[in-house]
């Protein structure tokens, strides 16, 4: 179980690099997104992996999951989507603005002015 998940942390992880370092603003935005799901899934997996055990400690429970974890990727989720939103929006006006989406526009502006 701890090699599936972590396997598919390092898949997430080199997805989303691999994403990010592209020239369109839509790879960019669909790679920080896979980023997020593999910090997420970190997150998740660093309060132990455990099943049919409980998450709230209670009076008859003995053995439990730490719930920090969730917490934490309960908020992690919820700002993601935020800054997905965020971003999209940015590439949105960039795109209307400039009337292209790439990324690095500044340096194809750049290389025409030096012909």
């Amino acid at each position: 179980m701890e090699i599936l998940v972590a396997s598919a942390i390092g898949v997430l992880t080199m997805a989303g690099l691999y994403l990010v370092l592209c020239r369109h603003a839509f790879p960019v935005i669909i790679g920080t997104t896979f980023l997020s799901y593999a910090v997420n899934l970190f997150l998740f997996a660093m309060g132990r992996l455990a099943i049919d055990k409980a998450p709230i400690i209670t009076k008859d429970v003995t053995d439990y999951v730490d719930p920090l974890p969730q917490a934490l990727v309960l908020t992690a989720i919820v700002i993601s989507f935020g800054m997905t939103a965020l971003v999209v929006v940015l590439a949105l006006r960039g795109f209307l603005e400039s009337g292209s989406e790439r990324v690095d526009a500044g340096d194809e502006h750049e290389h025409e002015a030096g012909r």
